[in-house]
């Protein structure tokens, strides 16, 4: 057995998106088939126990040919001189006690960006700067969401798609180990969307985008304040 999130947008009130933790059978293997079993266990638990209709998988993993065009090594920022996954420019955003922000990983694959030694070896994290603009560490998703939310945004056809959902869930994320979750932020453009807050301001000013999403109430794989509690 194992534990995943599965996350839903919420449409009003003070909570913007809705986690819940589903136990389901876990099928072990690095095989890709065997992922994907493992998701078709959780997406079947989540029907049962949250009367979802559909839940996209946003991964490498998923079935779905969308949902994996959505994942950060896949999901492309486009500027006027150059393009690169969202998962290189998280990486290359990152600030260290000792150095930082490494603007060469926005270069490289997805993969090896995520790999790069010296992500581990200059101390750490403090802060993420993004185009001159420092971004601190609490709270503690908004900057990578705001990053996804903006490629996302920028890529019609695949903001339909998200739109069309109201559960997502990523096999890989395990809340244990991780912090950010690709399916959190496309549950969390839903909301903002739905909710007509998705301004150009919002997209492209902090102090707009901190203030819309610091509603007072959070629920994500880690934090849970409505039950008052912490889920890890």
């Amino acid at each position: 057995m194992a534990t995943r999130p599965i996350f839903m947008p919420s449409l009003s009130g003070p909570l913007l998106v809705s986690t819940e933790l589903i136990e389901f059978h876990w099928f072990p293997g690095m095989a890709k088939s065997q992922a994907q079993k493992s998701i078709d266990s959780l997406h079947e638990k989540a029907r049962q126990l949250l009367h979802v209709d559909r839940v996209l998988e946003i991964s490498s993993k998923s079935k779905e040919e969308y949902g994996v065009k959505l994942s950060a090594f896949n999901l492309m920022i486009t500027t006027p001189r150059r393009e690169y996954s969202l998962e290189c420019a998280y990486q290359a955003s990152k600030v260290f006690e000792r150095g930082g922000p490494f603007k060469d990983l926005l270069n490289v694959k997805s993969i090896d960006a995520k790999r790069d030694p010296r992500l581990t070896q200059f101390g750490r994290l403090t802060k993420f700067q993004w185009y001159g603009t420092d971004w601190p560490l609490q709270p503690r998703t908004a900057f990578y969401d705001w990053l996804y939310i903006n490629a996302l945004h920028r890529q019609p056809d695949l903001a339909q798609v998200v739109l069309g959902y109201r559960a997502f869930s990523d096999i890989a994320f395990n809340p244990e180990r991780s912090i950010n979750c690709q399916a959190y932020a496309a549950a969390l453009y839903v909301s903002l969307h739905e909710r007509g807050l998705l301004t150009e301001e919002v997209l492209k000013d902090q102090k707009q985008y901190l203030s819309v999403i610091d509603t007072g109430e959070v629920s994500n794989a880690h934090e849970d304040s409505l039950r008052h509690r912490s889920l890890l």
